[in-house]
């Protein structure tokens, strides 16, 4: 056994956790700030300077937070199930590239815990498993609104999980693979939100439904389910809840930038000058970064923006017009690739996209008028 290389694997795993239960934590004062300059309010600034230790005292809050569970609860999915919903949120980033092979101590230290040759197929995989959390969670508390909360939100997840792996076979038919280094390294040249720019949309529309974002955070709707499957949580245990959901925002954020956005890759303009990876490899961590953080915004951003959609319209919107649309990009896509017309993918995909954003807004148009 190489131990050498366990000990890399290790040591890659501690900072990749480390890494994202802190950008958990900073990321919901990124939010509450952000949300307050589009709000014209002032945000978090007592805890520290401009309320950078806010989320210690948080942490310190929830930690000494009494621990409640009902007496009718079943205690051991009651339990298991905040674990099971965040341990998917941190290793589907596992195959997540950040940045090119490095030289270091004479070994080639890739910086990604696993480089899988089938890492899309894996990133679909992983994600599925945080929808028997949310299940349980419901299920296990013996409350109808939880339970109402919990099936609402796996119905949820489940539809625009259709969409969503169709986005993976986009880019893996685009890529001709589905190792995730490989898919970032063919975007050298072109990203793949040029080429398919509704795809990518479609992509960015599925993962704020997944990670039940605004406008798709059903399970927050107080007025109806008094806050869903989460209702009788309390203390940690809803802190994980609550971790889950920071935590796979930023690991969507990467994905979407891997598959997309050319991943640690400079913009193709800078191919061969001093901004580009291939001369200086510690740009690509911070080229993750930034983009990571730009999607980061662009999902804060419709929170603020956009109000919450009606439950019975969310599933229609999934089924009758992301799961079609979704489909029809495939067939374009192949045909493409198979005619070798490059340039001819996101002029169809743009125009098949603006057909069914006219036969949305006539459907809704035409509804409205009826009443």
């Amino acid at each position: 056994m190489d131990w050498w290389l366990v000990l890399e694997w290790l040591i890659k795993s501690v900072v990749l956790v480390l890494v994202l239960l802190g950008g958990f934590a900073y990321l919901t004062l990124f939010e509450r700030r952000v949300l307050a300059f589009m709000q014209v309010r002032i945000g978090p600034n007592r805890a520290g300077w401009q309320g950078i230790l806010q989320p210690i005292a948080d942490a310190v809050k929830l930690i000494f937070k009494e621990e409640l569970t009902p007496g009718q609860v079943f205690q051991p999915l009651f339990l298991l199930a905040p674990i099971i919903t965040v341990v998917p949120a941190v290793v589907i980033a596992a195959v997540v590239p950040w940045g090119p092979d490095v030289e270091l101590f004479g070994r080639t230290i890739k910086l990604s815990i696993a480089d899988i040759n089938l890492g899309t197929l894996y990133i679909a995989a992983v994600a599925s498993i945080a929808v028997y959390g949310i299940v349980l969670a419901g299920w296990s508390s013996n409350n109808k609104y939880a339970m109402l909360g919990g099936l609402r939100s796996s119905a949820q997840v489940i539809s625009y999980e259709l969409s969503l792996a169709l986005c993976f076979v986009l880019v893996t038919v685009m890529a001709g693979t589905m190792q995730a280094s490989e898919i970032v390294e063919a975007q050298h040249k072109m990203w793949f939100i040029v080429i398919q720019p509704v795809g990518g949309i479609i992509f960015l529309i599925a993962t704020l439904a997944e990670v039940n974002r605004a406008p798709f955070d059903m399970p927050e709707a107080e007025q109806e389910l008094t806050a869903g499957y989460h209702s009788e949580y309390a203390g940690m245990k809803f802190a994980l809840f609550f971790m889950a959901e920071y935590i796979k925002m930023i690991a969507i954020s990467a994905i979407a930038a891997m598959l997309f956005f050319g991943g640690y890759r400079e913009p193709w303009f800078l191919t061969g000058t001093w901004f580009s990876v291939d001369v200086n490899w510690w740009l690509g961590p911070l080229y993750m970064f930034v983009k990571v953080l730009v999607l980061l915004f662009f999902m804060v951003w419709i929170r603020a923006t956009l109000p919450r959609m009606r439950y019975d319209r969310l599933m229609a919107f999934g089924w009758k017009v992301m799961l079609p649309l979704a489909l029809s990009l495939v067939f374009v896509t192949a045909l493409g690739i198979l005619a070798e017309m490059l340039w001819l993918i996101p002029i169809v995909s743009l125009a098949i996209g603006a057909l069914f954003v006219y036969f949305v807004n006539r459907s809704l148009t035409m509804k409205f008028k009826r009443r």
